[in-house]
């Protein structure tokens, strides 16, 4: 091996270890195989790290804030260290407030209830689900799929040029897109938003886990994260930035924990004074072991090292897009172009297939996990495949909209906890199944494609 081949093989980080990595299923054909996680861009699994972390806590298990004992006094410093290592990892600036949410669906529907009277929102047609819909209560305007990062930057400056100058306005933009795992320009788009006066939310829910995110270097006002995308257990997500329009709206819950005095009137009535901290937007009793599991991944992941991370995945999307590009059949979706950089996030259409019958003979016959459908981005992939002929195969795909032909496609997804097996195991039964078809015949059963019993 020479010098320069070894630096590089020493650049790359082994996969890491999480939980699942040696559970066992069913064929249909008969006999079993180590399962195939493909599906991270919908929940990664959690590091082993992280759930060690979580196991060694929870004997210690406490109310926080209020509680006068030692365990509680210990989960309350633990939760409050939990945010202070987050925004660590997100190299927050000094007055920027990291609010512990359920998931990123809820830190984005936080911020739409903070945003102020008249707030215009802009948002690409692009967007998850999660960071499309939750300004409906603003004014909103959807933009036009852009087919190049220039042409994001060009469509935003245009949008924003036509706005009320002086009302607030938000723009959200996705780091990585969930469907075609292609970076978006986000320090360019930010740059264009506060040329004309506005702000910026990241949906940071695909890069985050794949490439280290930086609030000062990209200049956003707003990141937005899923744990369970982090390879942190479920139920636990991050709104991290600036602090003003939080301190300034109503909470997003009225609770304990969010209020710091609460009286009676002399007219029967109640006071409140709110917390001004982020304690404001967390009433309740908070999700202690989520935000601890939260903070373990940041700090494995920062450990292990962003550059060996992105570089060994880097080597498992080289390996998945050469194989897939050798088979004539499929198609792989994106708006950049193969030449823009992304994360280990594919979607793709294999012609003469139903995109629900080819994931399930994936599942049912090789053992491998990916996801079909529309993957809460329905507006891109209608963009995406409008113009491709879906074959219906021997299972139907999801419902479709009046008037639209049924569409879906099959997403692969991989991170750090994805051994080369699995990746090399998928191209393999990709070439398989398209040269010989599937081995078992499926049905579909309660909106799914399913092995025929």
């Amino acid at each position: 091996m020479s010098v320069s081949t070894a630096a590089a093989d020493q650049s790359v980080c082994a996969a890491l270890p999480v939980l699942g990595r040696d559970v066992t299923v069913p064929l249909v054909t008969g006999g079993e195989v180590t399962y195939a996680a493909l599906d991270y861009a919908a929940s990664a699994p959690a590091l082993q790290r992280v759930w060690d972390d979580v196991a060694a806590y929870a004997p210690y298990y406490g109310s926080v804030h209020r509680g006068a004992g030692y365990l509680s006094q210990l989960s309350t410093d633990l939760f409050e260290n939990a945010r202070a290592t987050v925004a660590e990892f997100l190299d927050c600036r000094e007055d920027d407030q990291v609010v512990f949410t359920r998931s990123t669906t809820d830190s984005l529907n936080l911020l739409a209830a903070a945003l102020p009277a008249e707030c215009h929102v802009f948002v690409f047609e692009t967007e998850h689900h999660a960071s499309l819909l939750p300004w409906q209560d603003a004014r909103v305007t959807y933009l036009d799929a852009p087919r190049s990062p220039r042409e994001a930057v060009a469509t935003l400056e245009r949008a924003l040029a036509g706005r009320d100058p002086h009302g607030p306005a938000l723009v959200c933009v996705t780091g990585a897109s969930n469907v075609t795992g292609e970076l978006w320009p986000v320090r360019e788009l930010a740059a264009a938003a506060h040329a004309h006066g506005a702000r910026i939310v990241l949906d940071a829910a695909q890069l985050a886990p794949h490439h280290p995110v930086s609030v000062r270097d990209l200049d956003v006002d707003w990141v937005a994260f899923s744990g369970h995308k982090l390879y942190a257990p479920f139920g636990s997500g991050v709104l991290a930035g600036r602090s003003d329009w939080l301190r300034e709206a109503e909470p997003y819950l009225a609770g304990g924990g969010a209020s710091r005095k609460v009286a009676r009137r002399a007219d029967g009535g109640v006071d409140v004074e709110w917390h001004e901290s982020a304690a404001r937007h967390e009433a309740g009793s908070p999700n202690v072991i989520g935000a601890y599991s939260i903070a373990a991944a940041c700090k494995a992941l920062t450990e292990e090292g962003f550059d060996r991370i992105v570089a060994r995945e880097r080597h498992l999307i080289r390996t998945v897009r050469e194989g897939l590009a050798d088979v004539p059949a499929v198609r792989v979706l994106s708006l950049f172009g193969d030449e823009a950089p992304r994360v280990g996030v594919i979607s793709f259409v294999v012609e003469g297939w139903n995109s629900s019958h080819f994931a399930a003979a994936l599942s049912a016959e090789y053992g491998i996990g990916v996801r079909d459908g529309l993957f809460c981005a329905h507006p891109l992939l209608r963009t995406l495949l409008g113009s491709d002929p879906q074959t219906q195969g021997e299972c139907g795909a999801p419902e479709a909209a009046p008037g639209e032909k049924s569409l879906n496609a099959i997403r692969v997804s991989f991170g750090a906890g994805t051994p080369d097996e699995h990746v090399e195991r998928f191209v393999r039964a990709v070439k398989e199944l398209v040269r010989d078809g599937a081995q078992w015949r499926y049905r579909t059963e309660g909106g799914r494609c399913v092995p025929a019993v």
